[in-house]
């Protein structure tokens, strides 16, 4: 069976991870217990879950004319992503993300976008050749609006399968997202869409059925440590979560995305598929950082099958 082909059209950003007992008040200097630094990019940490999930992957992105910018091409290719389509961009600095994380893995996160605000749809239509020839694309929200919109309309043109992650949440076009196969938020970035709350598996449930009125074929809500709620106009279903052992729940979102799309290709069961991107993301938790944290192919299929 042939791999996969995925390709990513999005972010690659520095992230700057700091551990602290607390958030420091408006004012305060705190020490913090201790400093990371890795390569993450919503963009970025997908495809390199996807890549370490066993396909070919292809990311379309760029990067600033700065120190971050060489090293995040060197790092897609020693993990074997293709970076034919990352370019670095004069005048811009790459990407960054100050990650604050407290004892309990909950995280708070900035995001400079830098030269990520530099895919333009120009970019799309020189990487058209590559995009046609892949089995999934994957979007998200740290590239501008208008490449995203731009990228899906491209792939309902060429019946390329499309996943957005609308991360981070805003406000969109829901016209323009009309026919798009997989939109997977989470709790905030569906209410940012929608306009619904998310507290729980019921609002997901209303939230997502307002998503697929608005021509959605599947709506995906990740819940966190609640699992993950699977909607499609046949019916919802709440998929539970897998417990786990959390340190730093930074990156899980990208961790499903990218693997679901390689079980999806792979010709999983699309319920199937969210069930085991829910243990990959779960047990992405488990170590520090983002893409240092994902699971290879071998060790993410031996704990799935000690789950069964």
């Amino acid at each position: 069976m042939p791999r996969p082909r995925i390709a990513v059209v999005g972010s690659a950003n520095i992230d700057l991870t700091t551990f602290a007992d607390r958030f420091p008040r408006p004012g305060e200097t705190i020490f913090g217990q201790r400093f990371d630094l890795g390569f993450g990019g919503k963009g970025a940490n997908q495809a390199v879950a996807a890549r370490l999930c066993g396909a070919d992957v292809f990311m379309l992105a760029r990067v600033g004319a700065d120190l971050f910018g060489p090293a995040t091409l060197e790092n897609f290719r020693k993990i074997g992503v293709d970076t034919t389509h990352v370019k670095q961009v004069e005048g811009l600095s790459s990407g960054v993300a100050p990650i604050f994380v407290e004892p309990n893995g909950q995280n708070r996160i900035l995001v400079v976008k830098g030269a990520n605000d530099a895919v333009k749809p120009a970019d799309v239509d020189e990487a058209a050749e590559m995009l046609r020839g892949v089995d999934c694309i994957v979007l998200q929200f740290e590239i501008p609006l208008e490449t995203v919109y731009y990228t899906v309309a491209f792939a309902r043109n060429h019946g390329v399968r499309c996943i957005l992650n609308p991360a981070p949440g805003q406000p969109v076009d829901m016209n323009a997202l009309a026919g798009l196969d997989y939109l997977i938020p989470n709790e905030s970035e569906a209410e940012a869409i929608s306009g619904t709350p998310v507290r729980d598996a019921n609002d997901a449930r209303k939230c997502a059925e307002k998503l697929l009125a608005g021509g959605i074929r599947c709506v995906i809500i990740t819940l966190g440590a609640n699992g993950s709620l699977l909607a499609a106009n046949a019916g919802c279903e709440h998929l539970r979560p897998f417990a786990v052992n959390t340190i730093d729940s930074t990156g899980a979102g990208d961790a499903f995305i990218g693997s679901f799309a390689v079980f999806l290709a792979e010709g999983v069961p699309e319920r199937e598929a969210v069930r085991r991107a829910n243990l990959y993301a779960a047990v992405s938790t488990t170590g520090i950082g983002t893409q240092k944290s994902f699971y290879d192919r071998g060790r993410f299929d031996r704990e799935w099958a000690a789950r069964q």
